[in-house]
Order: C-alpha cells, then sequence, then structure tokens
C-alpha cells in the first residue's frame, strides 16, 4: 500500500448486530500479515458499536436502524457509540484509517466516519462496507467509501441484508423527466463476492468456507479489500 503517507495505519473492524467478540480474530491477523508485508504498521481494533451477542437482541437491531438514515440528528447511535471510540485512539488529522464494517458495522462506520469528516478530525480515511444495509452515501464521501456483498453462481446478490435501505434519489440528470435513480448516492464501488455460505460468513476461512480452488471466504473478502485500497489511496 505504497500510497499511503506514513509508516502505520490504523485499522477499526465495526461488528453489526449478535456478534461474538472472537468474530474477527482471524481477519485482524490476515490484515496484520497483509500490512506488515506492505512495510507498514497496522494498528487494530474491534469495536462492538451495538454490543456483542450478549446484548439483547432487539435492541441491537432497533439502533441499527437509527444507523440507517441521515435525516435524525439525535440517532445514529452505533454510529456515535464508533465515533466516540475512534476520537479515543485516534493520533491526528492525517493519520491513514480504515474502516471496515460488517452488516449494522457497515451502517455505524459510515455515521463514524462522516462525523470524523463534519468535524474535520481526520479526512484521510476509508470506510468498507462488508455485508451492510445500504445507507445514502453523502457526494464528499463517495469516493471514500466501497461496498461488498456476497453473490451466487449465477452472481445475483445473496445476502439479504444487502437488500436492506436505499442508495435511490429523484433527478432529472440526463432527461428533462425526473426518474428515479437508485445508485445516486450509493458507494463509489458496490461489487459482488462470490462467497460460501451466507451472510455471517464473509470473514470464515476453515471448510466448509474453501471453494474448489481452496481459497477461503476470509481470503476473498479480504483481497478485494486491498485491491480496492490500492486504487482509492493511489
Amino acid at each position: 500500500m505504497t500510497a499511503i503517507s506514513g509508516s502505520s495505519i490504523r485499522i477499526y473492524l465495526l461488528a453489526g448486530v449478535a456478534t461474538t467478540k472472537g468474530y474477527f480474530d482471524e481477519c485482524r491477523n490476515q490484515l496484520d500479515r497483509m500490512f506488515r508485508a506492505d512495510g507498514r504498521e497496522p494498528i487494530i481494533h474491534i469495536l462492538h458499536p451495538y454490543g456483542d451477542a450478549s446484548r439483547n437482541l432487539y435492541r441491537q437491531i432497533v439502533e441499527v436502524g437509527t444507523d440507517l438514515t441521515n435525516r435524525m440528528s439525535i440517532g445514529r447511535i452505533g454510529g456515535r457509540a464508533a465515533f466516540q471510540q475512534v476520537k479515543e485512539t485516534m493520533q491526528g488529522e492525517d493519520e491513514p484509517m480504515l474502516f471496515i464494517g460488517h452488516s449494522g458495522g457497515g451502517a455505524a462506520a459510515y455515521q463514524a466516519g462522516k462525523m470524523l469528516h463534519q468535524q474535520r478530525l481526520n479526512r484521510n480515511f476509508r470506510i468498507v462496507q462488508v455485508g451492510s444495509p445500504r445507507i445514502p452515501i453523502h457526494p464528499e464521501l463517495r469516493d471514500k467509501v466501497c461496498f461488498f456483498h456476497s453473490v451466487d453462481k449465477e452472481g445475483k446478490l445473496s445476502d439479504p441484508i444487502s437488500r436492506i435501505g436505499t442508495w435511490g434519489g429523484w433527478t432529472s440528470e440526463g432527461s428533462s423527466v425526473p426518474h428515479w435513480n437508485r445508485y445516486k448516492y450509493s458507494p463509489a464501488i458496490v461489487e459482488g463476492i462470490p462467497l460460501i455460505g451466507g451472510h455471517a460468513h464473509y470473514f470464515s476461512h476453515q471448510t466448509p468456507y474453501v471453494d474448489q480452488d481452496e481459497v477461503c471466504n476470509l481470503d476473498k473478502t479480504i483481497n478485494r479489500v486491498r485491491n480496492w485500497l490500492l486504487q482509492s489511496w493511489s
């Protein structure tokens, strides 16, 4: 990742609802190896903005809902929780920061990054949403955000959580009649990953989540993240 300035990068892994505390362990290890191989020192934090699997599931789901809209000025519960933890650990406005959020954690990651941007605390960040609900992305942040979802053998979206929400908006661009553009507020990159299993298995690395080429889900997900970062941070 030679395009990233400085010798270190701060990484935040954000969990969705009902997530066990060890869910990101192997993902963290692989990211550590990947960045160190590129000559970077990764400082990795695992955040549970809605609590872990021991907390009431219904309350967590309700809190994710507050992060799926940009209209609720007093909402964004997970986003605010993540933002506070980021402020306590970050080092400065130029520090490279990477947010990887799974499921509802992707919504919290975006809201936390947006608050950093609005308060001018850090603008050198990127956000990866993995198997997340759709949340409208502000045009100023669009190039800082990518969205990965699982697809089946036919290339069709196979993760129901990634169908929740919308990026759509009305536009008259290219036409004299306003029409609905379902990607008007989408991230810069929306891409499917052919995975084995379902919503919970983006970071699985053992059998049965290994394909006929002996590539596991985790490798596929991390490789897509790496490829996007190489382009985005160039």
